[in-house]
């Protein structure tokens, strides 16, 4: 149920409102240089060069579907979505999951703002 809104991924809409991408070596792609990711709702500064509509999805969940981990790119960038589902799955309380994964992330030396939120589907 992921989609990741990276600079690379949606670049024609950056570059069709005026902003740019780059990859510089050693770093992630950056709009204008500065964002690492292609949508948000603050970032003044790159507001007309970027998007803030949410992608929207109905989807069926079967028995399979136990766990929800919703983060910002401070987590997913240094952890894959397997990784950060197989931490949440430790935790009963979705809010103790929630922390874990935040504190994986610092012990990984995310520097990028954290957070999450655990959705707990089934006990």
């Amino acid at each position: 149920m992921t989609t990741d809104h990276e600079p690379n991924t949606e670049r024609g809409s950056i570059e069709d409102k005026g902003g740019f991408v780059s990859n510089m070596p050693g770093d992630v792609p950056r709009v204008n240089g500065q964002l690492a990711v292609s949508r948000a709702f603050g970032d003044k500064s790159l507001k007309s060069h970027l998007r803030s509509d949410p992608d929207i999805q109905n989807t069926i969940l079967d028995g399979r579907s136990d766990v929800l981990v919703l983060a910002s790119d401070g987590l997913w960038k240094v952890m894959s979505n397997q990784e950060a589902v197989d931490i949440a799955r430790k935790f009963k309380d979705p809010q103790k999951a929630a922390k874990q994964l935040t504190a994986e992330a610092l012990k990984r030396d995310s520097k990028d703002d954290i957070s999450c939120v655990v959705v707990r589907f089934r006990g």
